[in-house]
């Protein structure tokens, strides 16, 4: 990955699963629709629900798929949130240089247990259990 020999990766994890919640919404609507469509008489909308049945898993499929192949990877020199399939991409900072450190949470948030972490210039939304995230990160940079 991207720590060197000399670091050790102290937390690996993804992104809370609340972040699925509006496309999975919107794939579920469109499969709703797809369905009512079926059920007309009229043969065209066959087609037409097959297609949009078709979208919403599409929908649902590229955004769990993506959200598997994000990770937020602290170790003990970065703080980095890796993304991508056949071209792994990665934003880092390092710990040493980070001057503001930045927990975000609103009331769902606070009820689900994600929050927005800001490290300096990296900011990383929906990450699962922001305070423990936040602290680690806290004892690392001092």
């Amino acid at each position: 990955m991207l720590a060197a020999a000399n670091e050790q990766v102290c937390l690996r994890t993804r992104r809370h699963g609340a972040v699925l919640a509006r496309p999975l919404a919107r794939a579920l609507a469109l499969g709703a629709l797809g369905i009512f469509a079926l059920t007309l008489p009229w043969w065209p909308a066959t087609a037409l629900a097959a297609l949009v049945l078709a979208a919403g898993a599409v929908i649902a499929f590229r955004h769990v798929w993506r959200w598997e192949r994000t990770e937020l990877v602290v170790t003990t020199e970065k703080l980095f949130v890796v993304h991508g399939t056949v071209r792994r991409r990665a934003a880092a900072v390092r710990l040493r240089s980070i001057d503001s450190l930045e927990l975000e949470q609103g009331l769902l948030g606070q009820l689900l247990g994600y929050g927005t972490l800001v490290a300096g210039p990296l900011e990383v939304s929906h990450v699962a259990r922001p305070r423990q995230v936040f602290h680690l990160v806290e004892r690392l940079c001092g």
